[in-house]
């Protein structure tokens, strides 16, 4: 028997469901190497962008947008968060109250991840900006400053918060241009391949140039937008 799916997804749809597989695979690590489920995490990030390039370039097909929702749920709401909690649980134990908060905010984290992908395939697919914070971006702000050396749950925890929050708020982000998203996909592998302080140093890169987008890509970024 011919399984359902040869011959309806395209090139797009498996570099897709490599970012969902990804996403279980950095969950699995969080539990071994929580710089291994950092760069997998990464790793994931460009995939989802690259699915996006290819699809541009070859075509998509109708299960496409349904596909990187899913896949996007697992790599980038369930691996974060589950990375998160399993720090929160081997530095602060189960019987300790703050634990439960910071599991509590792991699961808020993945609802609203739900949530925003929702709502962006309900009404933001084939815009040029979208509303929250993308959650490619949350899991890369958090998988980054776990390879900078940020991995107490103190930093972590409300970091995660802040995040899940921003998500669902009305702020405007518009897509990065196509030259800014390159240097930081070069500044992710680097972080993602170096290993050490070279690793720890385009780590904090990637760190700064994702919180700087996040802090102030609604208000400048937008506007250089608006010139182009």
């Amino acid at each position: 028997m011919i399984p359902r799916f040869l011959g309806r997804l395209g090139l797009a749809d498996y570099v897709t469901t490599a970012n969902a597989a990804l996403g279980f695979l950095a969950a699995v690590a969080a539990t071994m190497d929580v710089g291994i489920a950092a760069r997998l995490l990464l790793l994931a990030a460009i995939m989802d962008a690259l699915d996006g390039i290819i699809a541009r370039k070859y075509g998509s097909t109708p299960a496409g947008v349904y596909l990187d929702s899913l896949a996007d749920v697992a790599s980038f709401g369930v691996a974060p968060a589950f990375l998160v909690s399993y720090t929160v649980l081997s530095e602060w134990g189960m019987d300790e109250p703050k634990a439960l908060i910071g599991i509590a905010i792991g699961a808020v984290f993945v609802a609203l991840a739900v949530v925003r992908l929702g709502l962006y395939n309900a009404y933001d697919i084939g815009t040029k900006e979208t509303e929250g914070v993308q959650t490619t971006l949350a899991a890369t702000i958090l998988a980054a400053a776990v390879l900078a050396g940020y991995t107490a749950p103190a930093f972590l925890v409300p970091l995660t918060a802040l995040l899940a929050v921003l998500m669902v708020t009305p702020i405007t982000y518009p897509d990065l241009h196509p030259q800014d998203a390159a240097v930081m996909g070069i500044v992710q592998v680097l972080a993602i391949v170096l290993t050490g302080q070279p690793g720890e140093v385009f780590a904090f890169a990637l760190l700064f140039l994702s919180l700087a987008y996040l802090l102030f890509g609604p208000r400048f970024y937008w506007q250089d937008h608006l010139d182009l």
